[in-house]
């Protein structure tokens, strides 16, 4: 598939810290979180027409293991979370996107291990052709990805629970595709127990203890 004539910025918020994940009932759901958004975010960087990867937390220990996936700072962007909800966050990631020009902005929110960077580019290939989209969460009614294709398009993003139905009365084109590590969204141990039967990046399989990763395919994050 060929790079998009205009190139991606994709907004990642990550709470971070013992408050992260707080319906994973998992003794490790910290180290979990954590390895969640490293594999979303590792995803990003490897996705064609993606240029820059907005990283909004406040998180210390997030913020130097994400300095480590691109140690150059050519690629990745570190921006405060202004601490008051998911939102904002977002809001803030976008905002700093198109201060440094980006017209296409998408927002990913960092739970998502069995994202592959092939999905993320199909996605991000469908919402260009629209001035705004999102991609809602497997259940159908929350929301995995929004997507802002035009430089003015209303950057409000309105997550969280029944979202899909927000995005939509704001106008943005609801795709529904076939991507289920796109789809998937890691809340509860149910959805992690999905996540592993598509298939989980390095950082979350090395948080399960080396759980084997059975992805076919030619994403060489995954393997």
């Amino acid at each position: 598939m060929p790079a998009p004539s205009r190139p991606w910025a994709v907004v990642v918020p990550v709470k971070g810290g013992s408050s992260a994940k707080s319906r994973l009932a998992d003794p490790a759901r910290p180290a979990l979180a954590t390895a969640f958004a490293l594999d979303t975010i590792m995803a990003a960087l490897a996705t064609v027409g993606v240029e820059r990867v907005v990283v909004v937390t406040s998180d210390p220990v997030v913020a130097t293991l994400v300095r480590a996936l691109d140690p150059g700072d050519r690629v990745v962007d570190l921006v405060p979370d202004p601490g008051v909800g998911l939102d904002a966050a977002a809001r803030a990631g976008v905002d700093r996107a198109r201060a440094e020009h980006f017209h296409r902005v998408a927002v990913l929110l960092g739970d998502h291990p069995s994202l592959t960077s092939t999905e993320l580019e199909i996605a991000l290939a469908a919402a260009a052709t629209h001035r705004g989209a999102f991609v809602p969460d497997a259940a159908g009614t929350g929301t995995a990805m929004v997507a802002l294709a035009a430089a003015d398009a209303d950057p409000t993003t309105n997550f969280g629970g029944g979202s899909a139905a927000r995005h939509a009365a704001q106008g943005l084109a609801r795709l529904d595709l076939d991507l289920p590590g796109l789809r998937l969204d890691v809340d509860e141990v149910t959805d992690l127990e999905a996540a592993l039967a598509v298939g989980v990046g390095q950082h979350t399989a090395r948080a399960l203890g080396g759980y084997p990763d059975d992805r076919a395919g030619d994403d060489p994050l995954h393997r």
